[in-house]
């Protein structure tokens, strides 16, 4: 070999090796990408019985829209409850059907920011429902919910619903009992003392500590787990465990990045890991679970585990909120709303 043939060859390798190197270098750049690029599942996010929500506390299509007759298996919208609802009989004088009910309720079954339903004794099953084409009814009633996570029914809320319902029963020919504005006022302001301590939401922020990630990886990493995608850009929820029910957790990152064109190079550098206590029974273990994909999900990403103002979560911190979420759990039952119940999503929400 002559010495320009060797000193071509030596050339030639050190070429290979600077392009290499420069590939290695913009790779470990750029976020980190999935193996396989999956196929994203459709958009599911269970809810209670309703279409998925829209982050807007006023839009509420299952509220606002005649409701169908439930698919096999999913569980139906809460009924009425004395204890959350302030309730008003509305006397009929013969059985009304279904559709005549579902002609005359009114565009929006919210008053304010709380929620009213109207519901149907079925003259054939003697159950309380939302009414429905082609069954009759005997009796109806309206009830508007005494509080939720945006305080206390107010006054001004309770007359708004006063004046729906009052409209709905002039054009059907019913007669409604109004409770005393100042009672169900009263009743909602104690509802609202009795149930805000225990509201809780437990969340945590996972922190690159490296390189940053592409929403490829991240979802397919949280779905590894079980996730899919939510209702809203940047939201991964883990479905409940019965058909219907709210997500046991929600995993959420940058919006705008879920929605870039390319989800290979929308780089994130942190995502948040929210557990709703009161919307989960606790025999399904919800805490758990949420410890256990908050750890998992800072391994396989190679995360920092913190809280809301920016300080590691230990081990001796996930053991003390599980304490405390003991004493909030039997504190709930006491009140008859003990987590995952209907009266609890509801209120709580």
């Amino acid at each position: 070999m002559t010495l320009t043939t060797a000193l071509a060859l030596v050339g030639g390798l050190v070429l290979v090796a600077l392009i290499v190197q420069g590939w290695l270098s913009t790779r470990r750049a750029g976020p980190r990408r999935p193996d396989v690029q999956p196929d994203a599942p459709e958009r599911v996010e269970p809810g209670l019985g309703s279409a998925p929500a829209t982050g807007d506390p006023a839009d509420e299509p299952a509220l606002d829209a005649a409701p169908a007759p439930p698919p096999p298996g999913t569980r139906r919208p809460a009924r009425l409850d004395a204890l959350i609802d302030a309730l008003v009989p509305m006397t009929l004088e013969s059985p009304v059907t279904g559709d005549f009910v579902l002609s005359h309720l009114p565009p929006s079954r919210r008053a304010g920011t709380k929620p009213f339903y109207v519901e149907g004794l079925d003259t054939e099953t003697g159950d309380w429902e939302q009414p429905r084409a082609g069954h009759r009814y005997g009796e109806l009633q309206a009830g508007v919910q005494l509080a939720s996570r945006s305080g206390a029914l107010n006054e001004i809320e309770y007359s708004e619903f006063v004046q729906k319902v009052q409209a709905f029963c002039e054009a059907i020919g019913a007669m409604p009992d109004f409770p005393d504005m100042l009672e169900v006022v009263a009743r909602a302001r104690e509802l609202d003392g009795l149930a805000s301590p225990l509201d809780a939401q437990l969340t945590v922020t996972l922190r690159s500590n490296h390189v940053a990630w592409s929403v490829g990886y991240l979802q397919q990493v949280a779905q590894r787990l079980g996730f899919l995608p939510g209702a809203l850009p940047g939201r991964l929820v883990l479905p409940g465990p019965e058909a219907g029910a709210p997500p046991v957790l929600v995993l959420s990152y940058d919006s705008q990045a879920a929605l870039a064109d390319d989800a290979q190079m929308a780089a994130v550098r942190d995502c948040t890991l929210t557990l709703d206590v009161p919307q989960t029974e606790a025999r399904h273990e919800p805490f758990p679970t949420w410890h256990r994909v908050t750890t998992t999900l800072a391994d396989e990403m190679d995360a920092t585990i913190v809280d809301d103002q920016g300080q590691p979560v230990t081990l001796h911190a996930f053991d003390a909120i599980g304490r405390e979420l003991q004493q909030l759990y039997a504190q709930l039952e006491q009140l008859d709303l003990a987590a995952g119940s209907p009266a609890a999503r509801r209120l709580f929400s």
